[in-house]
């Protein structure tokens, strides 16, 4: 059982509606305005308030050609997008209907989007720390297309409340991160749309594939889930166009599909981490098309690998040995058929 909202929750659940309401009164000129000088305002604090080291850390990873002024600058539009995601949020349910969707949104791979969607197959539909996922949810609900999103459980109860009823009202549903395993299941074993981040550091225990160059920790359990279940696997994405509020009268967005994978491909031993590394890779090719809506302060390359024990360092030499020994063995059957 729920326990009840302390006083300090429901406090903050007000202002937090208080502060939802203003924003949704504000023009979308206005707004971006706004969020633009937050944005500054947040570069202006020391670094260790707003994790600014980690971003920029993260950046230069991922855009080693950049200078440290560019690098500045991708960090300032970064708050800027997390501003404006915020004020975004707080207007689509009176901003975002399926009657204007044509002003609002673009697609992107339509086609092959509706095929994966109609397939009759259950689907995971994978994002990371990237864009404005409501504006995806929101497209979900509008076409009547249930989605059910995994989330962590915010800290407030009352506005996780908040969201969880904005999401059940779309027909969707939002499942817990803790413990909501067995929900996961349930909708893929009824062929339903599972939505899930695939950008979070597993720990040292994750399976290691390359996100820019370098090797991240990446759970292995989207792709267990995915030969499990016979699902397809769509990177989607929902991101910000570039503002022209001339011709437009709020903000657009870019949604679809950036790769669709299906397990069936994926069939050898390394299936898994195959699988694993071509979503992430597909994650990566979204985040280069804008890098200043992913979530940089996010520590993507936190975890190491452990160390190989004795036994696991002894098993990879003989398998060493075994491969060289094969390839040995294949290029002198090849000399002497050459020979022949």
């Amino acid at each position: 059982m729920t326990p009840p909202a302390t006083l300090r929750q429901k406090a903050e659940f007000f202002a937090f509606r208080c502060v939802a309401a203003a924003l949704s009164a504000l023009p979308a000129p206005t707004a971006a305005a706004l969020c633009r000088g937050l944005a500054a305002a947040v570069c202006a604090l020391p670094p260790k308030w707003t994790r600014r080291d980690v971003a920029r850390k993260n950046l230069t990873i991922a855009f080693p050609d950049l200078s440290p002024a560019e690098i500045d600058d991708r960090v300032r539009a970064m708050w800027t997008h997390l501003f404006r995601l915020v004020t975004e949020m707080a207007t689509f349910s009176r901003k975002f209907r399926r009657s204007n969707m044509p002003d609002v949104l673009a697609f992107r791979n339509r086609d092959e989007t509706t095929r994966a969607l109609n397939s009759g197959r259950p689907v995971i539909m994978l994002s990371g720390h990237f864009g404005n996922w409501e504006a995806s949810a929101q497209a979900f609900e509008a076409f009547g297309i249930p989605l059910s999103v995994v989330a962590r459980d915010l800290d407030n109860p009352l506005i996780h409340g908040w969201f969880a009823e904005r999401r059940r009202a779309g027909g969707g549903r939002l499942i817990s991160k803790k413990g909501g395993g067995g929900e996961v299941t349930e909708v893929l074993a009824a062929r339903g749309i599972v939505g899930l981040l695939g950008d979070q550091d597993a720990g040292s225990r994750g399976l290691f594939v390359p996100f820019f160059g370098k090797d991240a920790s990446t759970f292995k359990s989207i792709a267990l889930l995915a030969i499990e279940y016979d699902a397809l696997v769509l990177i989607g994405f929902a991101r910000r166009l570039p503002d022209d509020f001339r011709r437009n009268r709020w903000v657009r967005f870019e949604i679809g599909t950036e790769a669709v994978f299906d397990p069936r491909d994926f069939t050898e031993g390394s299936a898994v981490k195959d699988l694993t590394a071509a979503y992430t890779a597909g994650i990566e090719r979204l985040v280069r098309r804008s890098p200043e809506q992913y979530f940089w302060v996010h520590r993507r390359w936190k975890s190491k690998p452990r160390p190989r024990g004795r036994k696991a360092r002894e098993r990879a030499a003989a398998l060493e040995r075994e491969r060289q020994a094969g390839d040995g063995a294949d290029g002198a059957s090849a000399r002497r058929a050459v020979a022949a």
